[in-house]
């Protein structure tokens, strides 16, 4: 009797899933509930709409490609005062200056990081801290363009797809920057998730080994420079949509090192870490502040030391580990 011969089961390979699911959809649903039951907080709002983007741009290179700057600030105040300097001279279309103020930041980090991407460690760091100190020098002289010490001010921006002006409460505002985070969002959730994503992981974990398989190290590291100097650009950009003003904080050093807190509070490579970062950073210095004018970065420093030393996934982290935990619990 012939036996059939027994069917082999091949293994299915495993598909990331891209569509959003319930968890992923509650920041937007928070977001939406701040307008709904908080009126009168669209400016704070917008304001940590725009460093989560700003945030954002800094994980796709500090958390995947494992690029460690502190000049991130430079991009951010380029799109910042490319923005309003077109704005000051009559070019005041929101969503057009905002991609000019993409495009100018992608140029710059184009134009930086091919120089400082051919060193790492404490080189990298120093090149990234003077390409700042540079851009801001820049801005400081030429007084005729930027305002320098008085800032970039009088500007103003036409409104929304010329239906939505910005109004002083804040709400176009404040739609405009979500839907602009939303769209950025999906972007760098569908850029870290492509092979392009896998290889910068890669590149961050083992170069070397990364470039024995062949993987062009420097143009991908580059190509990742480049597109979160644009991203950073945008967040810039609506900054000065949002505010209406350009000063010199936008290009400082100390702007560079409140966001690299902030993404090591929420969690750097998570991509939800800056979403939990910004707040927490922003709640916790209003906080201090107002428990001690004087001396409250002690206290920033203190919660910084013992997220680091306790809590080195950060706020993302320390999710990830509770959830594991309560799987643990449930297994029979």
């Amino acid at each position: 009797m012939n036996q059939q011969p027994a069917s082999i089961t091949l293994p299915v390979p495993v598909r990331r899933r891209t569509a959003l699911t319930a968890l992923h959809a509650i920041p937007w649903a928070v977001a939406l509930g701040v307008y709904a039951l908080f009126p009168g907080y669209e400016p704070l709002a917008t304001q940590m709409f725009v460093m989560i983007l700003f945030a954002l741009s800094l994980d796709l290179l500090v958390g995947y490609a494992g690029i460690v700057t502190l000049g991130h600030a430079g991009l951010f105040g380029t799109g910042a005062y490319t923005a309003g300097i077109l704005a000051a001279h009559g070019f005041n279309d929101p969503i057009a200056t905002a991609l000019c103020g993409m495009g100018a930041a992608a140029l710059v980090g184009l134009l930086f990081g091919s120089c400082m991407l051919r060193t790492k460690g404490l080189a990298l760091l120093m090149l990234s801290m003077a390409s700042a100190f540079l851009l801001y020098e820049l801005a400081n002289k030429a007084t005729g363009w930027t305002g320098g010490d008085d800032g970039l001010q009088g500007i103003s921006f036409g409104p929304v797809l010329g239906l939505f002006e910005f109004d002083f409460r804040g709400r176009t505002a404040f739609f405009y920057t979500l839907g602009v985070l939303f769209l950025a969002f999906l972007f760098v959730r569908t850029l870290i998730n492509s092979p392009f994503g896998w290889s910068l992981r890669g590149i961050r974990e083992n170069d070397r080994r990364m470039g024995a398989i062949g993987c062009p190290i420097y143009q991908r590291r580059l190509t990742a420079y480049v597109i979160a100097a644009a991203l950073a650009g945008l967040a810039g950009a609506l900054q000065a949509q949002a505010t209406q003003f350009v000063a010199l904080h936008v290009l400082s050093f100390e702007l560079s090192g409140d966001v690299l807190v902030m993404l090591i509070l929420g969690g750097s490579g998570h991509l939800y870490g800056a979403f939990l970062g910004v707040p927490l950073f922003m709640f916790a210095q209003d906080l201090l502040a107002k428990q001690d004018p004087t001396n409250w970065q002690l206290g920033q420093g203190i919660i910084l030391i013992g997220m680091v030393l306790f809590a080195p996934g950060g706020m993302m982290g320390i999710g990830r580990r509770l959830m594991a935990a309560v799987r643990r619990r449930a297994r029979p």
